[in-house]
């Protein structure tokens, strides 16, 4: 009687797993059918009159990341921390230096902007050659220019502003 019971519980236990087992088997097979068409949700008889081939699906590999840098360790005690002070004399150089290629951008975009004015002559223009049939080919150019002497306008200006910021 208790061989009976023990028989019957394993009976269950195991027709109880055979769904489990059947869904992860269908899980890891895969279809690739014609056209490059990759499907899981058809049966084995479906693939077979669509043409497509079983696949087995594989765990996906994984690579370990880099380990992490060891962190610095702090100075001695007695160790003086490393600073990054110019020399005044160094720094006053820089200085120069940079208001004296600042002037010079300086000076190319203005004259850059007075030949911008001159060619948009107060907003009208020379028409080109290709230009004298189409109109709108002129009025392009001619926002195109007004476009570029404002752009050039306000680079004259942050130069202008940079040039401020240095000492004197």
């Amino acid at each position: 009687m208790m061989t009976q019971a023990i028989f019957r519980l394993s009976l269950i236990a195991a027709a109880g797993a055979l769904p489990a087992l059947v869904s992860a088997q269908a899980g890891s097979v895969y279809y690739v059918c014609p056209g490059n068409v990759f499907t899981n949700t058809i049966s084995a008889k479906e693939a077979e009159s669509r043409g497509c081939k079983a696949r087995e699906a594989q765990q996906p590999t994984t690579i370990a990341g880099p380990k992490p840098r060891p962190v610095a360790s702090p100075p001695a005690s007695g160790a003086k921390p490393a600073t990054d002070r110019v020399d005044s004399a160094d720094q006053r150089a820089r200085d120069s230096d940079a208001r004296r290629i600042l002037e010079a951008e300086l000076k190319r975009a203005e004259e850059q902007l007075d030949t911008l004015r001159r060619e948009f002559n107060n907003g009208e223009p020379d028409r080109r050659g290709d230009e004298s049939r189409n109109a709108q080919k002129y009025l392009d150019r001619v926002a195109e220019m007004r476009a570029a002497i404002s752009r050039q306008e306000a680079d004259i200006a942050a130069i202008k502003r940079e040039i401020a910021k240095l000492p004197p």
